[in-house]
């Protein structure tokens, strides 16, 4: 299987990272499963965060006895040293360990450093001579902040959105990772569930050999898929480059990348599915977006403030509002049967 080395952290691990995020939507029984079973199957990488309400615990009680075995990276949204220090303390008796291996600011709207004041980064500094953490990482959004971390040879992991829609901006992330010696983790690597050719998106990955790719996972069935990469990985064929060509045409450009930096909106709206959900509900099993519960989702559109904050804090300068009425227009064309999807 192949090897990942995360920069100068020196953490090598299974070319298939496990994204923690969908296991917060199963039960106990069921993540621990899967969870165990993407060990036992070669996966040794976790990332987690504290916001993704039980998925610490439920990793925690997967690994108990087998923790040295394994790498763990989480996250804080702390902006004061006061919660920065709660919820590591969290973290790490919710996780049942006395470290974790990559800690992560989670989306920062700026570049931590020394005596800039906040205390951010001496909190991280501080946990780490505590051997409490191993190494400092961030997870951003923004490129901007993205570019000015890595310049500021500070932290030693960057995580942030890549995969085979991602723009030449992006692709120069990842190299000037590599040439930074810190490493790259990939959030998004089927785009929030707008990829569904996980092969090609698997094979695109391989290009880059100081890119860690997390999958996002919640079922066996999609775990089963990354695990069967194992012994015939796919290859980057001449076939799928014109099939990732024919995505990037269809998909780049103005379209929601589903990260949440929008959120909350004061309308309670979902912005990060709604403002998508033309392209879900074509490029995914549409039975599952047009139950009740998601027609009630779509409803709360209607009542869009038109505040603009959405707008305002779009990392990707789109245009939300008007994202979330023209997906709304579309599925309500779907429900009355005025358009067609397969």
């Amino acid at each position: 299987m192949a090897q990942i080395t995360l920069g100068s952290t020196w953490i090598t691990t299974d070319c298939n990272g496990f994204g923690a995020l969908p296991i917060q939507r199963v039960n106990m029984e069921t993540a621990v499963k899967i969870l165990r079973k993407a060990y036992e199957g070669g996966m040794t990488f976790f990332d987690t965060s504290r916001v993704y309400s039980d998925s610490e615990e439920k990793i925690g009680r997967a690994f108990e006895g087998t923790r040295e075995k394994i790498f763990i990276a989480t996250k804080t949204r702390a902006t004061t040293p006061e919660e920065f220090r709660k919820d590591l303390e969290t973290s790490l008796s919710t996780m049942k360990t006395d470290y974790i291996d990559i800690y992560q600011f989670h989306w920062p709207n700026v570049c931590y450093r020394p005596g800039d004041g906040t205390g951010m980064y001496e909190c991280m500094l501080e946990a780490k001579k505590q051997g409490n953490i191993r190494h400092i990482g961030l997870t951003n959004h923004r490129l901007d902040v993205a570019l000015e971390c890595v310049d500021s040879g500070l932290y030693e992991t960057l995580q942030y959105p890549f995969n085979y829609l991602s723009s030449e901006k992006e692709i120069e992330l990842v190299e000037k990772c590599k040439d930074a010696d810190m490493g790259f983790i990939a959030m998004k690597a089927l785009s929030g569930g707008l990829i569904t050719n996980s092969a090609a998106a698997y094979a695109f990955m391989t290009q880059f050999d100081n890119v860690l790719p997390i999958w996002g996972i919640q079922r066996e069935t999609e775990l089963d898929e990354f695990l069967g990469y194992k012994d015939n990985p796919p290859q980057l064929t001449d076939e799928r480059k014109a099939f990732i060509e024919k995505e990037k045409q269809e998909l780049t450009g103005d379209f929601c990348r589903g990260c949440g930096y929008c959120m909350p909106c004061p309308a309670g709206i979902e912005i990060n599915l709604c403002a998508r959900m033309s392209h879900l509900i074509r490029r995914s099993p549409s039975e599952d977006w047009l139950t009740p519960k998601a027609q009630e989702m779509m409803k709360k559109v209607e009542g869009c403030l038109e505040c603009g904050e959405c707008k305002s804090k779009c990392p990707y300068g789109l245009d939300a509002q008007e994202l979330l009425k023209k997906n709304y227009e579309d599925y309500e064309k779907i429900l009355a049967g005025e358009v067609k999807i397969n």
